[in-house]
């Protein structure tokens, strides 16, 4: 499907018309299509054989339910009927008791009514994204929700020396409760690294929520995370369960840890050290037993200045530390990643695996690959699509020799005869990124840009 949007279908599940249209009209510019249903049954009817890439299911369906059964039944349902749906559940009543059971019962996130638009966009297209990924793991192996100690390994392809260090620590620090500190760039691994940690923990049966600091707004954080009760501010009409208390059995994931505002890293500090979380507006603490493990791309000189993250939080975070390295840094895995990802995206599309020239092949595993291992995916992506089933050949793929090896003031400069506004797009992000040592808020800031529209615009252009 040719289409400027992010994802394709989107179900919403609600018996209130007026949810209905509302949410069908914010989700179009996220999905090709938006279907919606009065319940369950009747979402089911409609699509068939089709799997959508996200359902908002309304927790109560009955006239005067307010204890949501009818919802979680349903969940359960759908899960059974395709376990790798993502489910956000839409609550109105039940606060955080519902909220809780449906995170635990396997929904992807919950929402409350009424809702903010910027929250609604932020969890759909988080769990449309988990979706996608659920989706891409291959036939024959398990998927990196699936569980067990193997499992985000088995998708961490590569023998280089670098990638053996990876599993190594994996293997040694996933068994055991310890803190782990994933370090690297974009595009390297880090959720699978964070999957496969939890998957061989004692914990792989509970759930393991992530939270991509990087993508909510800095006033949503500090609800996300810790929760809130209703009336401790102006639009919490209702209470919320925290992402931290949601975890509580299981795993956080804290995704882009370096984008976490400096006045609120004493707060989750306070949550490592005392094991309770107190949500905003409440004056009970509430204990919670959590492992945390968190990643960032933030250079290492920067995550060791005060200035930028707190050292006390750093030390906490970091019982282990995990360093994944840039694809440029392990050109040898090329080869069995250009593989993997041939077949995948062969079989998506329905056509053959396409062969590999020798010049393509030496061009892939020279190049500097500065968006790592998923600007290589977004690569083979397009050469398959494009490949009309012939020979990939070294111009099938964005690797210029040049392109990769610019400096950063160079890449802002395009040449004067090209006024492309995708490239000239791309360059820009990249000479931010480049310049900021990768720091998202940094680079977002400095382009006049929300975190989230910096990262759409480095999905969009494999960065």
């Amino acid at each position: 499907m040719t289409s400027t949007t992010e994802f394709d279908l989107a179900v919403v599940i609600d018996d209130d018309e007026d949810i209905l249209t509302a949410a069908q009209l914010l989700l179009r510019r996220m999905f090709a299509e938006v279907l919606t249903a009065p319940n369950p049954q009747a979402a089911l009817d409609m699509l068939g054989a089709r799997l959508p890439d996200v359902v908002l299911l309304d927790a109560n369906f009955a006239r005067g339910a307010t204890d949501a059964a009818e919802g979680l039944a349903w969940l359960g349902r759908l899960l059974a009927y395709d376990p790798d749906m993502a489910v956000v559940m839409i609550t109105a009543h039940a606060g955080l008791q519902v909220a809780v059971a449906a995170m635990k019962r396997g929904a992807t996130d919950f929402v409350s009514k009424p809702w903010s638009n910027e929250k609604l966009l932020t969890s759909v297209r988080t769990a449309a994204t988990l979706r996608r990924s659920r989706r891409d793991a291959p036939a024959g192996r398990p998927h990196p929700l699936a569980g067990g100690a193997a499992t985000g390994s088995t998708l961490l392809l590569g023998r280089s020396p670098a990638m053996a260090r990876v599993q190594s620590l994996i293997a040694r620090a996933g068994p055991t409760d310890a803190n782990v500190l994933i370090l690297g760039e974009n595009g390297t691994g880090k959720e699978l690294v964070a999957r496969a940690l939890h998957g061989a923990s004692h914990r792989a049966d509970a759930p393991m929520l992530t939270v991509d600091l990087g993508a909510i707004t800095e006033d949503l954080i500090d609800s996300e995370l810790f929760g809130h009760v209703r009336g401790a501010f102006t639009d919490a009409k209702s209470d919320r369960v925290g992402r931290i208390q949601a975890a509580s059995g299981g795993t956080l994931f804290l995704d882009e840890i370096g984008n976490l505002p400096l006045h609120l890293q004493p707060k989750l500090l306070s949550v490592l050290e005392q094991r309770q979380v107190t949500p905003v507006g409440a004056n009970t603490p509430i204990p919670v037993d959590i492992r945390v493990i968190a990643a960032t791309n933030m250079a290492p000189a920067m995550l060791a200045d005060d200035r930028y993250f707190r050292q006390d939080l750093l030390f906490r975070l970091n019982t282990v530390e995990i360093d994944l390295p840039p694809l440029r840094d392990r050109r040898e895995d090329v080869p069995e990643l250009l593989e993997h990802f041939l077949i995948l995206y062969a079989r998506r599309y329905g056509q053959p695996v396409p062969a590999i020239t020798p010049e393509a092949m030496t061009a892939l595993r020279h190049h500097d690959w500065p968006g790592n291992v998923r600007a290589l995916r977004h690569a083979v992506e397009r050469a398959v699509i494009l490949s009309g089933g012939q020979p990939l050949r070294a111009e099938d793929f964005p690797v210029g020799a040049a392109a990769s090896r610019l400096r950063p003031e160079a890449v802002v400069a395009p040449a004067a005869a090209d006024l492309n506004l995708d490239r000239a797009e791309r360059r820009l992000v990249e000479a931010a990124l480049r310049k900021h040592g990768y720091n998202i808020s940094l680079a977002a800031a400095e382009l006049g840009l929300s975190r989230g529209a910096l990262y759409r615009r480095m999905e969009k252009h494999g960065l």
